[in-house]
């Protein structure tokens, strides 16, 4: 290749210079990659684990200005509906070599893409967070990059075919990114260094890592350990992944793909019994800081499978599933616009315009903002132990600590079901959250159509 033959001549020429050792060209650097400052004061409420309820943002829907500050402006509202940490997808600038508009193909790890504004936009958007007790992490793309990134300059940083050809992602249809090839010593160590630069000149609190099992564990384990090694700080680390052996690279979160697969199958006639299988075999082995994340959509499943009204058959089912998926146990994780059952799948490429109305459905919005904050003051649903007593009908089960004991009731059906109450807790007497009522329970509850019930006893 030409590439080659002018590089060698190259090294020729300046081998009094350099000893040239390398087939590749010195990656340049600007004065902010080398040296990273930190920007403002490490916050220093960022939630426990156990304790996080997390909303994913989609820039170019969540606001008209389709930018950093439009979220900035909404921060309240998430505030107001329960969220503490907010995940931004990503906000990097993407490659236009072989491009579909995917912000998934990153062109440069230390450019804000223009669309969405500049690192002072960032920084007040995390600054303003931080104010409303709210945690910020960015979507990390460790995998690939775009075809028209400057590592480009560097082959051996990419997986090549038998040619000497750099590919795409192998087993995808992922043509407009290339592969990054992990055994380059080179490209880890630019990589840790790019991801540390935005938790020190943005002050952001940890990543969501895309396809984080396109990476070797060794690596990541190296780079949370050079992260968490930042001085003052608290991270959120979440896999978007199933791999538990990530755990052990000390990532806090795993993506629970089996539980949403349960939970369709479940509102497609499935047993109710089978969630708390599930739930079961997922927390197998996890330490006690260690959760998956639970929800009923994302930017993938909304895009490109359908919206939560339509994967369970209705809005109000799909409110039922995610009142079980943000109780039994796990992380809950709401995607923008969930809240207010937004009634299009939302794009998330560049060139496909959508934007949110708020003003809608005002009463999901409010189901799930009293979900949240409830779930935020209460100490059972975060960490309670769990016993379920679910009916083919009907998913129930208690979440309890020492204090408090939270009773939740789901029907998942689309017709009334009875559910004939445990002995162990006929006769005792609840408050119903959201209302200003208690309740004592009797041998059977009727629940009409994806009804629920959660009842706390303190």
């Amino acid at each position: 290749m030409k590439y080659f033959i002018y590089l060698g001549l190259l090294c020729s020429v300046v081998i009094s210079i350099s000893n040239c050792e390398k087939d590749e060209p010195a990656q340049m650097a600007s004065p902010a990659e080398a040296q990273p400052q930190q920007y403002s004061t490490p916050y220093d409420q960022v939630p426990a684990i156990p304790d996080i309820n997390m909303y994913e943002v989609n820039p170019r829907v969540f606001s008209t200005s389709d930018d950093l500050d439009g979220i900035t402006a909404r921060l309240e509202q998430l505030q107001e509906l329960g969220v503490n940490v907010v995940w931004l997808m990503p906000i990097f600038q993407t490659g236009s070599a072989r491009s579909v508009g995917s912000p998934y193909a990153i062109k440069d790890y230390y450019a804000i893409h223009p669309d969405y504004g500049s690192l002072e936009d960032l920084r007040e958007l995390v600054d303003k967070a931080h104010s409303l007790d709210m945690a910020v992490i960015l979507d990390w793309v460790a995998n690939h990059t775009a075809w028209d990134h400057k590592w480009m300059q560097n082959p051996s940083w990419y997986e090549q075919n038998a040619n000497g050809d750099i590919i795409h992602p192998p087993g995808t249809n992922w043509l407009d990114v290339a592969e990054l090839n992990y055994d380059s010593h080179d490209m880890r160590e630019a990589m840790i260094k790019a991801m540390k630069y935005w938790i020190l000149e943005a002050n952001v609190d940890g990543y969501r890592c895309d396809f984080a099992g396109g990476a070797p564990v060794d690596f990541w384990t190296a780079a949370i350990d050079t992260l968490r090694s930042i001085p003052e700080r608290e991270l959120i680390l979440f896999a978007e992944s199933s791999e538990k052996a990530l755990l052990a690279a000390d990532f806090d979160l795993l993506f629970g793909w089996a539980y949403y697969d349960q939970l369709k199958r479940v509102f497609n006639g499935n047993p109710a019994q089978q969630l708390h299988y599930m739930h079961t075999e997922e927390y197998e082995g996890l330490g006690s800081e260690q959760h998956i994340v639970r929800w009923v959509t994302n930017h993938d499943q909304h895009a490109w499978e359908a919206t939560p009204q339509q994967v369970f058959g209705s809005q109000k089912a799909s409110m039922a599933a995610f009142v079980i998926a943000s109780t039994m146990g796990g992380v809950p994780l709401v995607y923008n616009g969930q809240e207010v059952a937004v009634p299009d799948q939302l794009p998330f490429f560049e060139g496909q315009e959508y934007t949110i109305d708020w003003s809608m459905n005002a009463a999901t919005r409010e189901a799930y903002q009293n979900l949240l904050q409830f779930r935020l003051q209460s100490e059972a649903l975060r960490r309670g132990g769990i016993t379920d007593y679910s009916s083919s009908a009907i998913a129930a089960f208690t979440r309890q600590t020492g204090d408090e004991t939270v009773l939740v009731m789901v029907n998942v059906r689309d017709e009334p079901h009875s559910f004939a109450i445990p002995e162990s807790l006929q006769g005792t007497s609840w408050q119903v959250i959201t209302q200003n009522t208690t309740l004592t329970i009797g041998e059977q509850a009727e629940l009409d159509a994806y009804e629920y019930r959660i009842l706390q006893q303190r």
